[in-house]
């Protein structure tokens, strides 16, 4: 499956919906056993939460957008389909996000190629959910300095800490995934998905259980005025970054 919203694969609230329809219709066809994530465009594997669907942007619509978001992490975290990331270019904030759901990632050796929750960075707070998941991945530790500095690791240093299981010269990426994949379907598909579910289910448990106070606490925190003041500062920087 290749991430194809220019320019930078942000996740908008229509990529979200194709993305959690597309999954569903793998899971739902037997034939697929395994899906292997990757961008379409090298360079950028995805940057992470549409800011725009956030900024100026009513309650009504950040509690929608917010609620997509939590959908595919829940769809992801416990697909019975085999999961590889296939990273080809940088995953920040909610691209890293969408790697760590996967279970197994391979990293482009790019040094360009960054991967991290670097949301405080941004002056905005990794909701439990994304800090869980790291911590599932990386441990307590490591994730507590990785979250509150919002650092960024470029490959060998996400390989060292344990944020990417292989790295590998960029045109060797697929090729990796591919043959990862054909060992993680080695296993009976039976014994791997209740093995998944038994590791995973309580971090699941936990969102679903405050799904809507995750909610009410997103559009609250993102409906402030200091922080749309934020969001709006660092969109212009974008755009005249691209001007």
């Amino acid at each position: 499956m290749k991430f194809k919203n220019p320019p930078v694969n942000s996740l908008s609230l229509e990529f979200l919906t194709e993305f959690v329809i597309s999954l569903e219709k793998l899971e739902n066809d037997k034939t697929f056993r395994g899906v292997i994530l990757t961008s379409d465009r090298p360079g950028v594997f995805s940057a992470g939460l549409d800011l725009r669907e956030m900024c100026g942007r009513n309650p009504a619509h950040c509690a929608e957008y917010w609620k997509a978001v939590q959908e595919l992490w829940l769809r992801l975290y416990l697909s019975n389909l085999v999961v590889i990331a296939a990273v080809n270019g940088s995953s920040p904030a909610g691209g890293c996000l969408i790697a760590l759901t996967c279970d197994y990632r391979v990293l482009a050796d790019n040094p360009k190629y960054l991967m991290g929750l670097n949301e405080t960075l941004l002056g905005i707070v990794a909701p439990f959910w994304f800090k869980d998941t790291l911590v599932n991945t990386i441990g307590h530790r490591a994730a507590e300095r990785a979250l509150q500095l919002g650092l960024l690791f470029p490959p060998a240093e996400a390989l060292q800490v344990g944020m990417v299981d292989k790295v590998v010269p960029e045109d060797q990426v697929q090729s990796t995934a591919l043959s990862v994949m054909a060992q993680w379907l080695a296993i009976p598909d039976h014994a791997r998905q209740l093995t998944k579910n038994m590791m995973r289910k309580a971090t699941v448990d936990r969102l679903v259980k405050e799904r809507d106070s995750d909610i009410k606490n997103f559009v609250s925190f993102i409906s402030r005025d200091s922080i749309q003041k934020y969001l709006q500062m660092y969109l212009e920087k974008l755009k005249q970054k691209k001007g």
